[in-house]
């Protein structure tokens, strides 16, 4: 391999293809020698890829590669990542650009980049992640995370099997980047809907750099580097940070903590009301009757996903810790507690037009009482397993 420094990769995801469009523009044109890959999956259904490359002049490149397995990652690396080596090794482009498909979550795609293998090579040999960004409209973000419409009905799934909801798309796309770009705006245009929009992007990832498109910002901040393991990290809901309360632009959050274990009977009871009255949600808790297990709350579009994250670290044995990653077991410790350890709720909840009080009341009524609480966790054992249809049954 010819001795050259290695080819820096950002990725450019977003569901809102003309600002997508336009954050790949620019990244092109203001770099000498860019080319862009992008995977079409407008034909995911029928277990095809569309292969395309460009660069400022022409389109080269353009393949099918069969969607094996109907797995959109399983193309990615079968095709993206020898593309990328190739391209590196020619040493005739300055920079690529990976434009995703519209529905496509990020952290897939970055992890395979970050630690793909091409034959006997590891791609990391060849190439660096720079950044990624996710381009975003505002003035759309608040309806769109509003309503339930799945990916496949709007032809911007990724796979036949993919039945993620577009509000979970652009909620994971977004906070999984450190770049947002967004359409710039004239004073005119500087309407309440898009200063909501804006709060919005702004509570769902605090830490990430909002850049406006068409002012030459766009291609310093994507090009500022991108820890992989801390974007993990960042997600990971065993240890995400969750947002800070805020209230701005008729968007507001509630970070809901408590350490008292949730009545499973009465918190289910309560989804119908609590999914629906936030346009996000997410964080972690624990049941009653299942006190060893964390469970990841993630809500976007009025759908719920909930999922079992492993034990509580309060329930392990001293020696079992040295299983967990150094993050996991300092996040115990920082908000250890003499009785419950590890264990308590952290949910937050982001919305405009926030009923922050009913929330809380709601909440905090499907804690245990005083009474259930002194029932132990062999008492609290016996508690109807209500969020069976959500989680496997206890064994």
């Amino acid at each position: 391999m010819t001795d050259h420094l290695k080819l820096p990769v950002v990725v450019v995801a977003g569901l809102h293809d003309d600002e997508r469009r336009q954050a790949v523009d620019e990244l092109l044109h203001r770099c000498i020698d860019a080319v862009v890959l992008h995977h079409d999956l407008r034909d995911a259904s029928f277990g095809v890829v569309h292969r395309q490359l460009r660069d400022q002049q022409r389109f080269f490149g353009n393949a099918e590669a069969p969607l094996s397995n109907d797995c959109s990652c399983c193309a990615l690396r079968e095709d993206l990542l020898p593309e990328l080596l190739r391209i590196a090794d020619a040493g005739q482009h300055g920079l690529a650009i990976v434009e995703l498909w519209g529905g496509s979550d990020p952290h897939p795609a970055v992890e395979l980049i970050a630690g793909g293998e091409v034959g006997d090579r590891c791609l990391d040999e060849a190439v660096e992640l720079a950044g990624v960004v996710t381009a975003v409209d505002p003035l759309r973000l608040v309806g769109e995370l509003s309503v339930p419409d799945e990916l496949v009905e709007h032809g911007e799934h990724t796979a036949g099997q993919d039945t993620r909801t577009r509000a979970e798309a652009l909620a994971h796309q977004i906070e999984y980047a450190t770049v947002l770009a967004v359409p710039s705006a004239r004073a005119d245009e500087d309407t309440p809907e898009r200063r909501a929009g804006l709060a919005m992007l702004r509570q769902l990832h605090a830490t990430a750099r909002v850049v406006p498109l068409a002012t030459g910002a766009l291609i310093r901040a994507a090009l500022g580097g991108f820890d992989v393991a801390a974007a993990r990290d960042r997600v990971n809901p065993a240890i995400a940070q969750l947002p800070q309360p805020q209230d701005r632009a008729g968007v507001a959050t509630l970070v809901w903590e408590r350490r008292r274990p949730l009545h499973p009977a009465r918190f289910h009871e309560a989804l119908e009301h609590l999914v629906p009255a936030a346009q996000r949600s997410r964080g972690r808790f624990w049941l009653a009757n299942r006190p060893e297990s964390m469970f990841a709350w993630d809500a976007a579009g009025a759908n719920l996903a909930v999922e079992d994250c492993g034990p509580w670290l309060a329930t392990l044995s001293d020696a079992d810790w040295d299983d967990y990653p150094p993050t996991r077991r300092a996040a115990a410790a920082l908000d250890w507690h003499p009785l419950h350890g590890d264990r308590m709720q952290q949910l937050a909840f982001t919305a405009e037009g926030l009923d922050v009080d009913g929330i809380t009341e709601l909440l905090d009524s499907c804690l245990l009482t005083d009474a259930e609480l002194t029932a132990g966790e062999d008492g609290w054992k016996a508690l109807p397993d209500a969020f069976e249809d959500l989680l496997d049954p206890i064994l």
